[in-house]
């Protein structure tokens, strides 16, 4: 693929020795396929997750409850609900037992203290006078929750599994708006210099005085709370940081003579700078938009924990934290530590991304 000798291959071959670096592309793509493929192997495979189970909420991991299913609406699948989730055609009800009463049948609802429930009628007209393997087969399943169940009483595992899709969406997107402002403000800046260079540095000094996480809270209250305006604003709020470094490297990259062939040769600035400078000062963009893809991951957990990210239902690793971070006090500590492991691990292989990144691309290493 690469020409032996290259310096993209020597990097290749460097960046395939550090184990750390391996290691967390492994990592990074095993939450992307998760993350697109979340409603093909999540075992709550309906919109956002949702389906709530009050009875059986805060259960620990592992926990296994029969649930009866009673159809509510016709729903024709569409071949987009392996990406979107499908809409809920039944209501699941834990029970703790069913039977046939005068052919008609009855269950008991799963209380989660052990406290025997009445019994109620199965309002399923088809179900009437059904044998019992026949019922069961039709209109009871067995469920396990293997990492538990939230406080709404939701598959903790398909939650977290939908909930993938945010962190690794808002990293993506955010990267991408932050390099395209980045790349084209610092490039300008560095390579033409005099007051254009001055202006820009005042745009990138006045935004770089401001927090961060307070700029991000309002842009999102001045767009108003939804899914695409935290891209947005995170987007906006990260560019700073690919300008400097671009600003920096084109300002030395300028009088290479390789620039200064090409301007011998009649190039004009936009070739100059887009076909010459900037492919050879990839690598540092490359580093800071590694750490900037945690960054971002980061900061959209943070405002989901202030809720002000992702909104109900839809799933968030920090709105997740939020809704139980006062269980870890109790003995239901997995239901906040769950979500939080998913970010450190992410967060993690992208900085370690960066660090192997920035010792493979280092043309003074060997």
């Amino acid at each position: 693929m690469f020409a032996p000798g290259s310096l993209t291959a020597l990097a290749l071959h460097k960046f395939k020795k550090n184990l750390w670096g391996v290691l967390s592309i492994l990592v990074i793509l095993f939450y992307a396929f998760i993350a697109i493929f979340a409603y093909v192997i999540a075992p709550d495979d309906t919109q956002y997750a949702n389906q709530m189970h009050l009875s059986i909420h805060s259960q620990p991991p592992g926990f296994a409850v029969d649930l009866l299913e009673i159809p509510i609406n016709e729903v024709e699948s569409h071949w987009t609900d392996w990406w979107n989730g499908r809409t809920a055609s039944t209501k699941e009800i834990p029970v703790q037992e069913v039977a046939s009463l005068n052919g008609i049948w009855h269950y008991r609802a799963f209380d989660i203290d052990g406290i025997e429930q009445p019994w109620q009628p199965v309002m399923i007209n088809d179900a009437k006078g059904m044998d019992e393997s026949r019922f069961r087969e039709s209109y009871l399943s067995q469920k396990t929750f293997l990492l538990g169940t939230d406080k709404y009483g939701r598959d903790l595992l398909s939650r977290i599994m939908v909930g993938a899709r945010i962190s690794i969406s808002i990293g993506f997107v955010a990267v991408l708006i932050s390099l395209l402002i980045g790349i084209f403000m610092g490039a300008i800046a560095g390579y033409f210099g005099g007051k254009i260079d001055a202006a820009i540095m005042w745009i990138i000094n006045v935004v770089w005085s401001i927090p961060t996480l307070l700029m991000v809270i309002a842009i999102s209250i001045a767009l108003g709370k939804s899914f695409f305006t935290v891209f947005i604003a995170v987007g906006l709020t990260m560019w700073v940081e690919v300008a400097r470094v671009v600003r920096g490297q084109v300002l030395v990259a300028k009088e290479y003579q390789y620039v200064t062939a090409a301007r011998a040769l009649g190039f004009n600035n936009y070739r100059i700078i887009t076909r010459h400078i900037l492919p050879n000062i990839m690598a540092p963009i490359i580093v800071i938009s590694a750490a900037n893809f945690a960054a971002a991951i980061l900061i959209e957990s943070g405002l989901s924990f202030l809720g002000i990210g992702a909104q109900p239902p839809m799933p968030s690793w920090g709105s997740m934290i939020k809704d139980h971070y006062q269980y870890i006090i109790l003995d239901k500590a997995y239901l906040a530590l769950v979500p939080g492991i998913a970010i450190m691990t992410l967060v993690m292989a992208f900085m370690l991304l960066g660090n192997s990144l920035r010792d493979a691309l280092d043309v003074k290493t060997t």
